[in-house]
């Protein structure tokens, strides 16, 4: 798969700090790829793969457009299900902003400029972390923001949620009281479902009076929209350099 090649290709050329671990589990480990410049923005991706498949290597492809205007990429890795519960999951990556927040200044990153980002599984995780204070922006690719139907399908036999704890972590039933800005996006071409659930968190977001945008890419499906990403002129990088602060991420 192109994704793992990309991925391999930018560890062997980047200076990548890896296995930093932010826990004693054998997963909870993340890498940074470190701007070239001091006091950039800082990018924390999470990985898809539905909670229960994936790697933090698989999608590190994506860290190439970020890091080509000097942002700062920590790629996460996390226990899947079903050797953890979702709700251990949650708290795995609220541990890894833990672990980085207070270190962003010794790392050379700007400590006021973190912004979270993932894709599907990995963008629902993102979003149950925009109640925290020191989160200045979220990109948000492909979400899924309400478990409910999650947990009616055959994907709930390895995650085994019940009524209660899918709606704990449905992003869309917490929505924080106000929150830095976010980027909802999700591909034309992508499953309904997806697009649908995109569609209305955003809704509930800016009924909430939250700030931030919505952007359906077109002629893009669940994994080509990655590519807008890992490419320094692609949609979801310029969406991310609006996040940083300004059009050209500067300072």
């Amino acid at each position: 798969m192109r994704w793992a090649e990309d991925s391999a290709a930018l560890y062997q050329s980047w200076p990548v700090i890896r296995d930093l671990r932010y826990g004693s589990a054998p997963r909870q480990r993340l890498d940074i790829f470190p701007a070239r410049r001091i006091g950039r923005p800082t990018l924390v991706f999470i990985h898809g793969g539905y909670w229960q498949w994936g790697r933090k290597e698989d999608e590190a492809f994506v860290a190439a457009g970020p890091l080509a205007h000097d942002i700062n990429v920590v790629n996460v890795e996390y226990t899947l299900c079903p050797q953890i519960s979702l709700d251990g999951m949650v708290a795995e990556i609220h541990a890894a902003l833990d672990w980085l927040s207070p270190r962003l200044a010794e790392l050379n990153a700007d400590p006021g400029r973190l912004m979270v980002g993932g894709s599907s599984a990995g963008a629902h995780l993102a979003s149950m972390m925009l109640h925290r204070a020191e989160v200045t922006g979220a990109l948000l690719i492909s979400g899924i923001y309400d478990l409910e139907p999650i947990g009616l399908s055959g994907l709930n036999d390895a995650l085994r949620m019940d009524p209660p704890t899918a709606h704990r972590n449905s992003p869309i039933r917490h929505l924080p009281p106000g929150a830095a800005p976010v980027c909802c996006a999700v591909g034309a071409d992508e499953l309904p479902e997806l697009i649908r659930q995109t569609h209305e968190y955003w809704h509930a977001w800016e009924a909430g009076g939250l700030p931030g945008s919505k952007a359906t890419l077109s002629a893009v499906n669940h994994f080509s929209i990655m590519d807008e990403l890992a490419r320094p002129d692609g949609r979801l990088t310029r969406a991310l350099l609006c996040l940083c602060g300004s059009p050209a991420a500067a300072g």
